[in-house]
């Protein structure tokens, strides 16, 4: 349903900016996170999932904290903020000779390299078990921003202080 829903937007874009010459554009952003991010266990995406796995096994003490498949699958993220700006510099530029953009970091990361980068952050000493019965998702999730980059848009958010910035906003909002 997510992606008909994706499809069907940029369905709809493109045909306004073709029937009545509008400059419809969509944008199509990688893995998002931030503030006010879905840290629910059972339906949350990974970065924010991870966060809140380290944080409380640091917080109640456990010795390890258990993440799914291998840690191998490549992604790419964008803090809430960046995308902020990717919107902004379409609205203040509105001559585009496209009518789809992917905005993303052009950055890969691997899972177990987030794992690793969120267990430093968040200050957890404790090991990661990798449970090799639950599935890793597609192995990779890079797109292609070279038409925004092209554009003069390119990311701000430094990746790090972003986990750090997002770790300190789910401790304040979901723990107090």
């Amino acid at each position: 349903a997510y992606a008909i829903a994706k499809i069907a937007g940029v369905k709809l874009c493109q045909s306004i900016r073709n029937q009545f010459k509008k400059n419809f554009v969509s944008l199509m952003p990688t893995n998002l996170y931030g503030p006010n991010d879905n840290f629910d266990l059972e339906n949350a995406h990974v970065l924010p999932t991870m966060i809140r796995k380290f944080y409380e096994a640091k917080k109640n003490n456990h010795s390890t904290v258990f993440l799914w498949g291998t840690g191998s699958p490549m992604r790419d993220f964008l803090h809430v903020d960046d995308l902020a700006t990717a919107i902004l510099f379409f609205v203040e530029n509105n001559s585009q000779k496209y009518d789809m953009y992917n905005v993303g970091s052009s950055k890969e990361i691997s899972i177990k390299d987030l794992a690793l980068l969120i267990k430093n952050i968040s200050g957890f000493t404790g090991d990661i078990k990798w449970d090799l019965t639950k599935p890793d998702g597609t192995p990779r999730k890079l797109i292609d921003c070279s038409r925004l980059n092209k554009l003069g848009w390119s990311p701000k958010y430094d990746f790090k202080l972003g986990i750090k910035d997002t770790l300190n906003w789910y401790v304040k909002n979901h723990h107090k």
